[in-house]
């Protein structure tokens, strides 16, 4: 099956200045996948290279199988696209806008507008130099969403969205995904990604720095876990396990951290009365924390 994002080596410059450094991944049909990382890591650049708003230094970029820069006429109607500094013309109405962009399609999306509009509270009355910065966003989405296309590519997608359209914004997400669209979402917004992304990818500097589902993300982070017991145990019985660390005991609680597989701290475990046992799995925010600042080894 031809891929819906296929990148090689993909490295743009400005300058002296790194935009993108050999980056390769790829995003299969029907794939929600999160695209992670702080401002200026990297993320707006690949955008703009998938949809040949920008032109690669070196490598190559496929996108449903075509050329971003030959077949960009045809790729572009297969798409739908939210720029991270969405605009639309201020002097429009937001109905009006968006039947403009719908007709620009030859009417594909135009009869989705209403229900879009609805499900995000958007009043397509209002004129758009007079909505604020989430209502705007919220144009920006409806546009994106509204022809159904078979690849999203949405960039900082939820900005200025308050809780309730952005849970709305990601039903719509897990929908197209049901539907067999394929949604590219840049994010940093660890939370949102979790909730919808079959897979992750995380950039540092322009360089792709970890590459996988968020529970293959999880396996080789570190757990912070609290044991209780009956009685008191020595902290020494379990300080030399493997991937056992920071070992404390208070009374008859054991306080640890593990990395990786817990096999061993339960095989030693068991030979013990356990009366509870708490494991904390971290959450995707800290893992793309202790991937950003080098806590974890990225090769």
């Amino acid at each position: 099956m031809v891929k819906a994002i296929e990148l090689n080596g993909l490295t743009k410059t400005y300058g002296s200045a790194r935009g993108l450094v050999e980056l390769s991944l790829s995003v299969d049909q029907g794939e929600v996948f999160g695209y992670l990382g702080p401002n200026g890591a990297g993320k707006s650049t690949t955008i703009r290279l998938l949809l040949d708003l920008i032109r690669p230094t070196t490598g190559t970029a496929r996108v449903l199988g075509m050329d971003p820069r030959t077949d960009a006429v045809e790729l572009h109607a297969r798409i739908g696209y939210l720029a991270g500094d969405f605009v639309a013309p201020g002097r429009q109405r937001v109905g009006a806008a968006l039947r403009f962009l719908a007709a620009l399609r030859d009417g594909a999306g135009a009869d989705r507008i209403d229900t879009l509009c609805e499900r995000l509270e958007l009043d397509q009355r209002k004129q758009i130099s007079a909505l604020s910065k989430g209502n705007r966003q919220k144009v920006g989405l409806v546009q994106a969403f509204m022809h159904e296309p078979e690849l999203l590519i949405l960039d900082e997608p939820t900005s200025g969205l308050d809780p309730l359209a952005q849970q709305t914004f990601l039903d719509m997400v897990a929908e197209a995904a049901a539907a067999g669209q394929t949604v590219f979402m840049s994010s940093h917004i660890m939370s949102e990604v979790e909730a919808v992304a079959d897979r992750v990818a995380i950039i540092r500097e322009g360089r792709l720095v970890a590459l996988d589902t968020v529970a293959g993300l999880r396996a080789d982070a570190v757990r912070d876990v609290e044991v209780r017991f009956t009685r008191a145990v020595d902290a020494a019985e379990f300080a030399a396990l493997p991937g056992v660390a920071d070992v404390g005991t208070e009374g008859a609680t054991l306080r640890c951290q593990v990395t990786g597989s817990p096999d061993a701290l339960l095989r030693v475990l068991a030979g013990h009365h356990v009366t509870g046992l708490l494991v904390t799995e971290p959450a995707l925010e800290d893992l793309f924390h202790s991937y950003y600042t080098g806590e974890v080894d990225a090769a």
